[in-house]
């Protein structure tokens, strides 16, 4: 009976372990190879897959997605005999899972090998300056000889970074004195530009200044002049219009006369020529109307002997020399 039970648990383990091996589960994005006595037979793609026991073995299983190493810095010799470190990242997917197992045994280590040669040969054919500067066209360059050459291990490398480039430390001390030498020559440049472009500036500002003021003078010296023109036409009018005899322009001619002696500095005054006219015209008028006045007779004496009235005639005066 005892016999019995343990050739029934062997049984069930065995029966167990042949359903291991028969039902394998492949996850997303992944490959297995199976191979059948040592010989391959086909990959497993991901999903429930089934397989002969103990005659059929999985000997690989690859990971499908992209994947990113990172390489360790390598001394590089440029054209001009500068050693470099050149760190590097490789972006790289499997695409063939078969010849990734069998047509190279270190696919890794391969693509590593490979990259440090073809950087090697790319950077020899640079000098420094060039190779600062030229990092997509290294990129383009390792990745095209990358990719020619993966291939048939079935791998596609997507893309090739070079994360640092580090001269010699002389190198990088000289590199910084001439951008700093270069940076304050850009500097003293602008500052020279920003105060030329300022002196013009300024000599344009004082330029349209002086024209506005002299196209204001001169425009209010024409309003003034336009002003002074429509003020005699008004007055020429008004006189005109009120037709002015000379009585009233003799007085307003000895009105005018304390105006022209106005001021302290006033020792010496020229009187016009015409002031004689006005005077006499003024004092005419004025014995006209006050010859009006008394009997009737134009005097304004007393009467003697009851006769008629007799004045006596003023001292003939001297006519004042106008000069």
């Amino acid at each position: 009976m005892d016999a019995i039970i343990i050739v029934l648990v062997i049984l069930v383990v065995l029966v167990v372990i042949a359903l291991v091996q028969t039902i394998q589960v492949i996850q997303q994005a992944s490959a297995a190879i199976v191979e059948r006595f040592g010989r391959y037979t086909r990959t497993l793609n991901a999903g429930l897959n089934i397989v002969v026991p103990f005659i059929d073995r999985i000997r690989n299983r690859i990971d499908l997605r992209e994947q990113v190493v990172p390489f360790p810095p390598q001394p590089v010799i440029t054209q001009d005999n500068l050693v470099v470190n050149i760190d590097t990242v490789i972006y790289y997917q499997v695409t063939d899972a078969r010849a990734a197992t069998y047509e190279v045994s270190n696919y890794i280590q391969a693509i590593e090998q490979l990259t440090v040669t073809t950087l090697r040969n790319i950077i020899g054919g640079m000098d420094l300056e060039r190779t600062l500067t030229s990092r997509e066209e290294i990129n383009a360059a390792l990745r095209g000889v990358l990719d020619e050459a993966t291939g048939k291990w079935g791998i596609r490398v997507n893309r090739v970074e070079l994360k640092a480039i580090e001269p010699p430390t002389s190198i990088q001390d000289s590199m910084e004195k001439q951008m700093r030498a270069d940076r304050d020559k850009r500097a003293a440049i602008l500052q020279a530009e920003g105060i030329r472009q300022s002196e013009i500036l300024q000599a344009e500002g004082a330029k349209q200044s002086e024209i506005l003021r002299a196209e204001g003078d001169a425009r209010a010296k024409a309003l003034r002049a336009e002003g002074e023109a429509q003020a005699i036409r008004t007055v020429f009018e008004a006189i005109h219009a009120g037709d002015a005899d000379q009585k009233l322009l003799s007085y307003q001619y000895v009105q005018m006369l304390p105006k022209i002696a106005e001021g302290d500095a006033n020792k010496l005054w020229i009187v016009p020529s015409e002031i004689g006219d006005a005077l006499k015209g003024l004092g005419g008028n004025l014995g006209r109307f006050t010859g009006g006045n008394g009997n009737g007779n134009g005097g304004g004496g007393a009467p003697q002997d009851g006769g008629v009235p007799s004045f006596d005639k003023p001292p003939a005066r001297e006519q004042p020399r106008i000069e």
